[in-house]
């Protein structure tokens, strides 16, 4: 009876032990768990796809990288780039928006003004960023600006406005701009921006032109329409019909691409 016993659990110990090493065996058959984790990295509100584990400016445009919550599935090596595997959100859940602000200034014909207010809410602007006594790229953005002007024709002012922010205050006076804009023969619907030092510094901060010497600005333009919030930055010297693409784009809301630094 002893006997029968014992065989009987010698019997049912082996069962339970190859029964726990075929189910070790068909685990690797069933789909990885997935988890959740987030990390927080750094992206460019112009240029999503820039992204940065750690504070900085963009590569691209210059802007300081905004933080992102970016939310994770963990997932198996061959899920891992899939579309669906990987989202993307600011803190706050929202994508980052420009955020301009309503600083008091002077345009070229010493008139008091309120950047965001006066010149750029509900509209489509083109920005560049100039100062009067450059004779390097500055010329040349004034001279692109006017070509374009030419091209948009009654539309300017109308539909889309120019802008040119001195990236030199302390001596760019609005007679000082008002004469260098009229040696592009900037119209009514092309605004030449100055004023009081810490107020165009806050402005080019906010627009991503802020830098340590105002020649090293670089040739970039922001174009964008405020009341559909869609801004792209471009090469500021690229080819006339490139940015009155860009241009026409963005007046009708439409999604656009940036050209490269010395595209034709």
């Amino acid at each position: 009876m002893k006997l029968i016993t014992v065989t009987l659990l010698v019997c049912a110990l082996a069962f339970v032990s190859v029964q726990a090493h075929t189910d070790e065996a068909h685990s690797g058959d069933t789909p990885a768990k997935k988890t959740t984790q987030s990390k927080k990295t750094w992206s460019c509100p112009m240029h999503p796809d820039v992204k940065s584990k750690s504070k900085g400016k963009c590569p691209k445009c210059k802007m300081d990288l905004r933080p992102v919550v970016e939310s994770e599935a963990a997932v198996a090596p061959h899920e891992a780039d899939t579309p669906t595997s990987r989202m993307t959100k600011v803190a706050g859940g929202e994508f980052p928006k420009m955020n301009i602000p309503d600083v008091e200034l002077l345009d070229q014909n010493g008139r008091q003004i309120h950047f965001y207010t006066d010149l750029v809410k509900g509209r489509t602007v083109v920005i560049n960023f100039i100062f009067t006594t450059c004779t390097t790229i500055c010329p040349p953005l004034g001279a692109t600006f006017a070509r374009v002007q030419k091209e948009l024709g009654d539309k300017v002012g109308r539909d889309v406005r120019f802008i040119s922010i001195s990236v030199d205050p302390a001596t760019d006076t609005p007679e000082r701009l008002k004469a260098w804009g009229a040696k592009f023969h900037a119209g009514d619907g092309w605004t030449l921006v100055t004023g009081n030092k810490p107020q165009v510094d806050e402005l080019l901060r906010a627009l991503g032109a802020s830098y340590a010497r105002r020649e090293d600005h670089s040739p970039t333009v922001l174009i964008g329409n405020d009341a559909h919030d869609n801004w792209t930055r471009t090469y500021g010297l690229a080819n006339t019909s490139q940015l009155v693409q860009i241009i026409d784009n963005i007046i009708a809301g439409k999604n656009t691409t940036t050209i490269a630094e010395g595209s034709n």
